[in-house]
Protein backbone atom coordinates (compact mmCIF):
# COMPACT_ATOMS: atom_id res chain seq x y z
CA UNK A 1 0.00 0.00 0.00
CA UNK A 2 1.14 3.86 -0.51
CA UNK A 3 0.40 6.98 1.15
CA UNK A 4 0.87 10.08 -0.11
CA UNK A 5 0.81 13.25 1.66
CA UNK A 6 0.68 16.42 -0.46
CA UNK A 7 2.05 20.15 1.26
CA UNK A 8 2.14 23.49 -0.50
CA UNK A 9 -0.60 25.51 -1.88
CA UNK A 10 -2.64 27.82 -0.91
CA UNK A 11 -3.43 31.46 -2.53
CA UNK A 12 -1.52 33.51 -5.13
CA UNK A 13 -2.31 36.24 -6.78
CA UNK A 14 -2.20 36.24 -10.82
CA UNK A 15 0.77 35.90 -12.74
CA UNK A 16 2.35 34.27 -9.28
CA UNK A 17 3.61 31.37 -8.37
CA UNK A 18 3.32 28.04 -6.17
CA UNK A 19 5.01 24.90 -5.71
CA UNK A 20 3.56 21.67 -4.63
CA UNK A 21 5.29 18.65 -3.31
CA UNK A 22 4.38 15.04 -2.38
CA UNK A 23 6.14 12.23 -0.77
CA UNK A 24 5.33 8.70 -1.27
CA UNK A 25 5.48 6.06 1.62
CA UNK A 26 5.47 2.02 0.92
CA UNK A 27 7.33 -0.16 -0.75
CA UNK A 28 6.04 -0.51 -4.42
CA UNK A 29 7.36 0.35 -7.26
CA UNK A 30 5.91 3.66 -8.78
CA UNK A 31 6.29 4.03 -12.48
CA UNK A 32 5.08 7.13 -12.54
CA UNK A 33 3.95 9.66 -10.19
CA UNK A 34 2.28 13.38 -11.00
CA UNK A 35 -0.55 15.85 -10.45
CA UNK A 36 -4.02 16.70 -11.19
CA UNK A 37 -6.76 18.90 -10.38
CA UNK A 38 -9.88 18.68 -10.04
CA UNK A 39 -12.15 22.44 -10.33
CA UNK A 40 -15.59 23.31 -8.48
CA UNK A 41 -18.15 22.16 -11.25
CA UNK A 42 -15.80 19.96 -13.14
CA UNK A 43 -14.13 16.32 -13.52
CA UNK A 44 -10.62 15.68 -12.45
CA UNK A 45 -7.52 16.01 -15.01
CA UNK A 46 -4.42 15.43 -15.45
CA UNK A 47 -2.13 18.10 -14.88
CA UNK A 48 1.80 16.87 -15.30
CA UNK A 49 3.19 13.34 -14.90
CA UNK A 50 6.50 11.68 -14.57
CA UNK A 51 7.84 8.06 -15.15
CA UNK A 52 10.63 6.79 -13.05
CA UNK A 53 12.79 7.50 -15.92
CA UNK A 54 12.31 11.09 -15.65
CA UNK A 55 9.75 11.40 -18.89
CA UNK A 56 7.29 13.98 -18.55
CA UNK A 57 3.72 14.73 -20.38
CA UNK A 58 1.36 18.20 -19.42
CA UNK A 59 -1.88 19.10 -20.04
CA UNK A 60 -1.63 22.19 -22.97
CA UNK A 61 -3.07 24.23 -21.01
CA UNK A 62 -0.04 24.22 -18.41
CA UNK A 63 2.91 23.21 -20.65
CA UNK A 64 5.16 25.99 -20.18
CA UNK A 65 4.12 27.69 -17.06
CA UNK A 66 4.03 24.17 -14.80
CA UNK A 67 7.09 22.05 -14.17
CA UNK A 68 6.94 18.15 -12.67
CA UNK A 69 10.27 16.83 -10.95
CA UNK A 70 10.76 13.38 -9.21
CA UNK A 71 13.37 12.45 -6.70
CA UNK A 72 13.13 8.97 -6.66
CA UNK A 73 15.01 8.42 -3.80
CA UNK A 74 13.66 10.24 -1.72
CA UNK A 75 10.24 9.04 -3.46
CA UNK A 76 8.40 12.56 -4.04
CA UNK A 77 7.35 14.67 -6.87
CA UNK A 78 6.84 18.42 -6.86
CA UNK A 79 5.04 20.68 -9.31
CA UNK A 80 6.36 24.27 -9.75
CA UNK A 81 3.53 26.43 -10.96
CA UNK A 82 4.89 29.56 -12.71
CA UNK A 83 2.61 32.59 -13.98
CA UNK A 84 -0.21 30.94 -12.51
CA UNK A 85 -3.70 31.79 -14.11
CA UNK A 86 -7.33 32.38 -12.27
CA UNK A 87 -8.14 29.38 -14.51
CA UNK A 88 -5.79 27.27 -12.61
CA UNK A 89 -7.69 27.51 -9.82
CA UNK A 90 -8.61 23.98 -8.10
CA UNK A 91 -8.09 21.53 -5.47
CA UNK A 92 -4.48 19.92 -6.78
CA UNK A 93 -4.37 16.03 -6.33
CA UNK A 94 -0.73 14.32 -5.70
CA UNK A 95 -0.52 10.46 -7.72
CA UNK A 96 1.34 7.83 -8.00
CA UNK A 97 0.80 4.55 -10.19
CA UNK A 98 2.83 1.15 -9.79
CA UNK A 99 1.67 -1.78 -11.55
CA UNK A 100 0.00 -5.02 -10.22
CA UNK A 101 0.35 -8.02 -12.81
CA UNK A 102 -1.20 -6.19 -15.88
CA UNK A 103 -3.39 -3.75 -14.16
CA UNK A 104 -2.39 0.34 -13.12
CA UNK A 105 -3.23 0.78 -9.53
CA UNK A 106 -3.63 4.85 -8.91
CA UNK A 107 -2.93 6.26 -5.57
CA UNK A 108 -4.11 9.52 -4.53
CA UNK A 109 -2.97 12.11 -2.24
CA UNK A 110 -5.85 14.08 0.34
CA UNK A 111 -5.54 17.03 -2.23
CA UNK A 112 -4.57 20.55 -1.68
CA UNK A 113 -6.84 23.91 -2.27
CA UNK A 114 -4.76 26.52 -4.58
CA UNK A 115 -6.79 29.60 -5.50
CA UNK A 116 -5.42 32.20 -7.79
CA UNK A 117 -7.45 35.47 -7.97
CA UNK A 118 -6.58 39.37 -7.03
Amino acid sequence: QVQLVESGGGLVQPGGSLSLSCAASGSEFLFAMGWYRQAPGKERELVALISSTGSTSYAASVKGRFTVSRDNAKNTVSLQMDSLKPEDTAVYYCNAKSLILTRTQNYWGQGTQVTVSS
